[in-house]
C-alpha cells in the first residue's frame, strides 16, 4: 500500500485505514521567492475555471483548475501560485502512482505558509490519473503540499482527498519525471521531508541532484 508524508515539521498523511503515502515538496533558496503569507481577510478570488501552466525541467504541463471542485483548496492554490511559492519546487517524491511537490526551497518562506491550515472540501471528483490533489494528514489541515495522480487512485476518494484540477496536456511529462531515488523514509531511501523543510533545496541539490523541478508556475 502506498505511504506518504506531508508536513508542517514532519506530518504523516492518512490515506485510508490501511494506507499512507509520504508527501511534501520543495524549492531552492536561491530560486525561491520570499512569498508573503496568505492574507485570509482579503483573499483574491480566482476565476471559476483557469489554467495552471507548469514549466518543469522535463517540459510543460497544463492543468485545468475548477473552483467548483474544491473552492477552499483552489483559492489557496491560486494565492500560492500568484506569489511564486511553487517556483523552484522539486518533485521530491515520484513513484509509479504519485508525483509530489509543495514545500518551498527557502525554509523561511515555507514557515510563513505552513500553519495556514485549510478546512476540508468535500470530494466531488475522483482521484483518477492526471488529477491534482492536496496532501493532508487528516481533517482540516491541508497546507501547501500537492500531488499529481500518475495512475487511477480512486481509493483516495473515501479518505477525503479532493482533486482541484486535471492535466489537459503534458501527462507524458509527468510520466517522465525522475523516479529512481525511491520512496520517502522509512519506506525508502529518498529525500527526508524534515530535512527539506529545515535546509531547503540546498539539501536536495547536495544529496538528490537529479530530482526534476517546477521552474515556474503561471496562472493563465
Amino acid at each position: 500500500m502506498p505511504y506518504w508524508v506531508t508536513m508542517r515539521r514532519i506530518c504523516w498523511l492518512a490515506l485510508s485505514a490501511a494506507a499512507c503515502l509520504a508527501l511534501t515538496g520543495c524549492s531552492s533558496p536561491d530560486e525561491a521567492k520570499k512569498s508573503e503569507p496568505p492574507k485570509a481577510a482579503l483573499p483574491e478570488k480566482p476565476p471559476d475555471v483557469f489554467q495552471a501552466a507548469f514549466d518543469t525541467s522535463k517540459g510543460p504541463v497544463v492543468v485545468e483548475i475548477h473552483r467548483g471542485w474544491a473552492p477552499v483548496g483552489v483559492d489557496h492554490f491560486y494565492s500560492l501560485a500568484k506569489t511564486g511559492y511553487f517556483d523552484g519546487n522539486r518533485f521530491f517524491r515520484v513513484t509509479r502512482a504519485y508525483a509530489q511537490f509543495g514545500i518551498n526551497g527557502n525554509p523561511q518562506t515555507t514557515s510563513l505558509w505552513s500553519t495556514a491550515y485549510l478546512p476540508d472540501d468535500p470530494v466531488k471528483q475522483s482521484n483518477v490519473k492526471g488529477t491534482l490533489t492536496y496532501a493532508h494528514l487528516g481533517a482540516n489541515n491541508r497546507t501547501t503540499q500537492l500531488f499529481f495522480n500518475r495512475k487511477d487512485n480512486k481509493d483516495l476518494d473515501k479518505s477525503g482527498f479532493a482533486p482541484i484540477g486535471k492535466v489537459t496536456s503534458g501527462m507524458e511529462v509527468l510520466e517522465s519525471l525522475y523516479d529512481s531515488y525511491g520512496d520517502m523514509p522509512p519506506r525508502g531511501q529518498g529525500p527526508d521531508p524534515s530535512k527539506i523543510e529545515l535546509q531547503g533545496n540546498s539539501y536536495l541539490e547536495s544529496h538528490f541532484p537529479r530530482l526534476d523541478s517546477i521552474k515556474k508556475l503561471t496562472i493563465q
